[in-house]
C-alpha cells in the first residue's frame, strides 16, 4: 500500500548503519542510503519525534550455512556512521539477532514513548529491516518503510523484500515523500 498517513506518534528506526556495514558494497549503495536516512532523522528530530539508532553487535547461535566470524572485524566496525549525527535524545539500541526487537528493550521504549507507528531504514533490506519490520508488524505497530533508505548485498533480495514482502507488513515510500507527510502535518 502506498504510504497514507503518519500517526501522531511515530518514531524513526534507522538499523545498523554502522562504519564496518556501510563498506561493505550493496545495491543501491550505502552512501546514498546514508544521505537518506540521516535526512529522515533530522525531520523526525525538527518534529520531535523519537529517533531509534540500532547497531548489531554479534549474532543469534544456532548453525548457519554460511559460517560469521565477528572475531575478526576491523576496529570501528560496530560505530555507527558519524551522518547519522546521534543526538543525546536519540535511543541506541544493540541488537545480536536480526531483528531490533528480540531480546531488547525497543519495544517497551517505543510504548512507554506512545510511538504507534515505526518508519524503518537502513541495512540490510533483506535480513535486519525486514526482521525488524515483520517484528513491528505482529507486535500491532503500523509499519512504513523507507525504500531509499535501505540497502542489500544482494539487489535481487532487496528488490524481493521491496516489491513482495513489505507491502504485506506495512506502506512504503520515499525518504521525501516521509518528510513531506512530516512537514504538512505539522501545518
Amino acid at each position: 500500500m502506498p504510504l497514507s498517513t503518519l500517526d501522531a506518534k511515530t518514531a524513526l528506526v534507522i538499523i545498523d548503519l554502522q562504519k564496518g556495514i556501510v563498506a561493505i558494497p550493496a545495491a543501491p549503495p550505502g552512501d546514498d542510503v546514508v544521505k537518506q536516512a540521516s535526512s529522515m532523522a533530522n525531520a523526525f528530530r525538527k518534529h520531535r519525534l523519537p529517533v531509534v539508532l540500532v547497531n548489531v553487535d554479534g549474532g543469534a547461535p544456532g548453525r548457519t550455512e554460511q559460517p560469521r566470524n565477528l572475531r575478526d572485524l576491523p576496529a570501528g566496525w560496530f560505530d555507527l556512521v558519524p551522518e547519522l549525527n546521534q543526538q543525546p535524545a536519540d535511543h541506541v539500541v544493540t541488537k545480536r539477532t536480526w531483528g531490533a526487537f528480540t531480546n531488547t528493550d525497543l519495544e517497551q521504549h517505543l510504548k512507554q514513548q506512545g510511538v504507534t507507528q515505526v518508519v524503518i531504514a537502513g541495512v540490510a533490506t533483506s535480513a535486519g529491516v525486514e526482521s525488524t519490520a515483520r517484528q513491528a508488524h505482529e507486535l500491532g505497530f503500523n509499519v512504513t518503510l523507507a525504500i531509499d533508505a535501505m540497502t542489500d548485498r544482494s539487489l535481487d533480495a532487496h528488490i524481493n523484500s521491496i516489491t513482495r514482502i513489505f507491502p504485506k507488513l506495512g506502506e512504503t515510500g520515499t525518504t521525501q515523500e516521509i518528510v513531506d507527510l512530516l512537514d504538512t502535518r505539522s501545518v
